[in-house]
């Protein structure tokens, strides 16, 4: 454990996760401890398939723990398939034979026992649905002491949702995980639609990496984000044949704060109702409110509000353009 940052990543690959996992793969800085899954982009078993399936064609064994089917108490929902394929990566037509399994524990159970073994020492990264974190504090309520940091992609502030008018697809997956998750007493970063918006990532990009890579990873990576473009380029014909980066912003977060502003308040989630999902932010922090449920006790959230973008996609080209790629792991 000798990178300036042990992750643990909480996931639902998913386009822009792999996005994010292939930059923390890459990142010098960066140490992948292993991966927890989760439903939202696709399934959970799903989820699992693909972790394991894009750390081994990279070259990478990374433990993989599978996590909570369900939401915590929301009824669940279908995945997007339309966004991000039926199998999460643009619908492969092929797949490469990769036979790892992925560990006896839940990921909530990996999340607690790599936390009390390592107090003080590992980020965890979750760029999904909060179940898995929510189902960890309940094992240990003092995870919040023994994990270094959280950061999250999540929520939003002031930028319209992507669900619902106010809510973001991971809050509003799991409303009551989220709202536990916020209110736990972490050191905890929420990189939302804020900056997540700012930051689009056009089909050539990835295409440049492919062809100076010429890589099983970085090919798959290329499908997947062409039927992810396709996808924006329906709904947001301003965009050309690009797509938000989301997941990846937490990573540059982690190894880049200073490429963001942020600002702290107390956040809640909306559990109920037609804003279920809706991260609140009490922005202005000296406030008595009657409504119960902000009181000065609850814990802040550092929330990202804006974002160098030119620095962060560089950024983004730099890491995953560097030589990190191995041979794949297959059978």
């Amino acid at each position: 454990m000798s990178a300036k940052f042990k992750v643990i990543f909480d996931t639902d690959p998913g386009v822009d996760d792999a996005m994010a996992l292939y930059f923390a793969l890459a990142h010098p800085d960066i140490e992948v401890l292993g991966i927890t899954t989760i439903f939202g982009n696709v399934t959970v078993q799903q989820a699992t398939t693909n972790a394991l399936y894009l750390t081994r064609i990279a070259g990478y064994e990374i433990p993989v723990a599978e996590g909570a089917p369900v939401p915590l108490a929301k009824a669940p929902g279908a995945p997007p398939g339309f966004i991000h394929g039926d199998d999460g990566l643009g619908n492969l037509p092929s797949r490469s034979p990769v036979t790892a399994q992925a560990l006896s524990c839940s990921a909530a159970e990996y999340i607690v026992q790599m936390a009390r073994a390592h107090p003080g020492e590992i980020t965890l990264v979750a760029v999904a649905p909060m179940t898995n974190l929510g189902l960890a504090l309940k094992l240990e309520p003092k995870l919040p002491k023994l994990l270094k940091q959280v950061v999250l992609m999540g929520g939003t502030v002031t930028e319209p949702g992507n669900v619902s008018p106010v809510s973001e697809a991971n809050a509003w997956n799991d409303p009551d995980a989220a709202d536990l998750v916020f209110t736990a007493g972490w050191d905890l970063t929420m990189v939302g639609l804020d900056v997540t918006h700012r930051v689009v990532l056009p089909g050539s990009f990835f295409d440049a990496l492919a062809d100076k890579h010429q890589h099983l990873a970085m090919s798959t990576l290329q499908h997947a984000v062409h039927f992810y473009c396709n996808f924006y380029g329906a709904i947001r014909p301003e965009l050309g044949h690009a797509c938000f980066g989301h997941d990846v912003l937490a990573f540059v977060y982690l190894v880049a704060p200073e490429l963001f502003h942020t600002q702290e308040g107390r956040i809640r989630v909306a559990t109920t109702g037609a804003g279920n999902g809706q991260t609140m932010m009490d922005r202005h922090g000296s406030l008595f409110y009657p409504q119960p449920g902000w009181e000065p006790e609850k814990p802040l959230t550092r929330a990202c509000m804006q974002v160098d973008v030119k620095l962060c996609i560089e950024l983004i080209e730099r890491t995953l353009g560097g030589n990190w790629l191995k041979t794949p792991l297959l059978n």
